[in-house]
């Protein structure tokens, strides 16, 4: 339901630099974003897992990102009474060097198309062993938040993950959804 593509990846990164994110280069400049907490923890909880493999220095994120993945996960768990997990995160730029070494697909660490889990708003959830009920409920999730631009979730084919780039309207987005849901109760209880 939601495929990747060249495009998508350019206007990604055409946002991503509107924004003045920087991609990080190194484990230098990540420990200072990590400080200054223009990245956070991901912390796991019973809703919220974190692959084993995952370093704890890439275990941050963008705070609006982490605000999406805590909802995201808070609602997949009401509704399935499982966690969902999050194969990676944040990235450098010596790091996807590595990467595209052992991993073809992977995206480059400069230009147009570079990786987007550079800028820390990016996470990859895993979608392995995932129902077909539980597929399908994740794709009506991420579809009202795709359309309104505040993410851009892809379906990897070759990897067993949803790749999403949280965009730093969500935590707005999401805020206005539920004043807008507050306002609806509010003038039902009325009448």
């Amino acid at each position: 339901m939601f495929p990747g593509s060249h495009d998508m990846l350019v206007t990604e990164n055409v946002k991503l630099d509107a924004m003045e994110l920087p991609r990080i280069e190194d484990d230098e400049q990540l420990e200072l974003m990590e400080d200054s907490e223009d990245l956070v923890p991901i912390e796991e909880s019973r809703s919220l897992k974190v692959a084993a493999n995952l370093v704890p220095n890439r275990r941050y994120c963008r705070p609006w990102t982490l605000d999406f993945a805590e909802d995201f996960a808070d609602a997949f768990y009401a509704e399935f009474h499982k966690p969902i997990q999050i194969n990676s995160a944040v990235r450098t730029v010596e790091q996807q060097k590595k990467l595209r070494r052992t991993n073809r697909n992977a995206a480059p660490q400069e230009g147009d198309t570079a990786s987007t889990h550079l800028t820390g708003v990016t996470l990859d959830f895993s979608k392995r062993g995932l129902t077909r009920k539980e597929h399908d409920w994740v794709n009506r999730y991420f579809l009202p938040m795709r359309d309104a631009g505040v993410i851009d979730p892809i379906e990897e084919r070759r990897q067993p993950v949803f790749h999403v780039v949280v965009f730093e309207g969500y935590t707005d987005w999401k805020d206005s959804q539920q004043q807008s849901t507050s306002n609806t109760d509010n003038n039902t209880d009325g009448n």
